[in-house]
């Protein structure tokens, strides 16, 4: 399975081709739209929300709410295009119009985003060439992407969920929801304000989002992936680059403005002496093997080990400020306070969807990997087969 997503934030549409789902799985707008409409959401969004509402339009490889084997195109239509089709237009500009003359031109590049950095790889004066590609939009289609390879881990028995841990410091106790089922921890995210399932900590966060508002400022937070229902052995140990926690960890990295990553105690462990940190290994007749606990986070040697995968990522805080960092003009070279686009106070809750979407795609793309994937039916009876193996081991 691969994927490729285009589109500028601004431009008439985002597209996402992916190429190598198997036949025969089901697979309808509905099961994407749902997780757009999530990812729109959350306390702290700002106004771009308001503007677009999300629609996945699929226009390849799906007949009759199934997938035919063939690459599946996704389209989401942006509703603010029809304020910057001057702007943001693909047809050359006549002869009589000055480039200058073109609105919301940007020579004053943000700090904290990848307008001058951009600007100076590809050779554009006017970074909005930039910003309009760098932009959070450009998740809306990786959850897009995500909603559909969420949808081929159900067919395998595998769920995910992710939550809000942290925001603006503010933690929750991992005891209000240690014990709950993922669809019980589902239910109270989803209609929580910041996708966080301790409640106490929820509403200092909202507290705090709004507080930050007030003040021009915005927040960063960590967010948490639990994937359950995956079989032991999906990543190799035999090549640096095949090693599940590797690409795991690289997929929560490429969303924008990530800026760190770790499984089960993560970084706790160097607190830890080994005892306290590896997880001891049992058997039974029912589960076969298992281990005792979960500090790895589900993977060892590379490789899951049939254990909860539990991922978080940190999200800084969005750089787009309304008492804005100073920048230099790149035309002038005179300082000046950057300028805004529209902006969020606070994106983690939002994140936390993007973060479990790109995850369920890295794990559905390893699962094709390890198994024939050509028929939904054959991929679950080769996986069922596996199953029943591992645990007769």
């Amino acid at each position: 399975m691969r994927f490729f997503t285009a589109g500028e934030s601004h431009g008439p549409q985002l597209t996402a081709i992916i190429e190598g789902l198997p036949a025969q799985m089901p697979l309808t707008a509905e099961m994407i739209n749902n997780e757009l409409k999530r990812r729109q959401g959350g306390h702290g969004r700002g106004r771009r929300m308001q503007i677009e509402k999300d629609q996945v339009l699929i226009t390849s490889g799906v007949r009759h709410g199934k997938t035919l084997g063939s690459p599946v195109t996704l389209t989401v239509v942006n509703d603010d295009w029809k304020h910057w089709t001057s702007i943001m237009g693909v047809e050359p500009l006549a002869d009589d119009v000055n480039p200058e003359d073109i609105k919301r031109q940007i020579t004053r590049p943000r700090p904290g985003h990848a307008d001058l950095v951009g600007g100076m790889k590809y050779g554009h004066r006017d970074l909005r060439n930039v910003l309009e590609r760098s932009s959070a939009r450009e998740t809306t289609m990786r959850v897009a992407v995500g909603a559909v390879a969420k949808q081929f881990l159900c067919q395998l028995g595998i769920q995910t969920v992710a939550h809000v841990t942290e925001i603006g410091g503010i933690t929750t106790n991992p005891d209000t929801y240690s014990g709950l089922s993922l669809d019980e921890l589902r239910a109270i995210v989803e209609n929580d304000p910041v996708y966080c399932a301790d409640q106490e900590a929820s509403t200092r966060m909202v507290a705090a989002i709004d507080d930050i508002k007030g003040r021009g400022d915005t927040l960063g937070g960590v967010v948490e992936v639990i994937v359950e229902g995956c079989p032991p052995g999906i990543g190799s140990y035999v090549q640096f680059d095949r090693k599940m926690d590797g690409k795991l960890a690289g997929a929560m990295m490429s969303i924008n403005a990530f800026k760190g990553v770790e499984f089960g105690l993560g970084f706790k462990m160097a607190q830890k002496p080994g005892s306290e940190v590896h997880d001891e290994i049992a058997w039974s007749e029912e589960l076969g093997y298992y281990r005792k606990s979960n500090r790895l986070g589900g993977l060892e040697g590379g490789m899951t080990t049939g254990m909860p995968i539990v991922i978080r990522g940190v999200m800084k805080p969005i750089p787009t400020l309304y008492k804005p960092l100073e920048s230099v003009d790149i035309d002038t070279k005179e300082p000046f306070v950057a300028t805004i686009e529209r902006s969020d106070p606070c994106a983690v809750p939002a994140a936390s969807v993007v973060a479990e979407h790109v995850i369920a795609t890295e794990m559905a793309k390893a699962i094709m990997e390890e198994f024939r994937s050509d028929t939904m039916e054959g991929l679950k009876e080769e996986i069922e087969r596996y199953r029943h193996y591992v645990k007769g081991f």
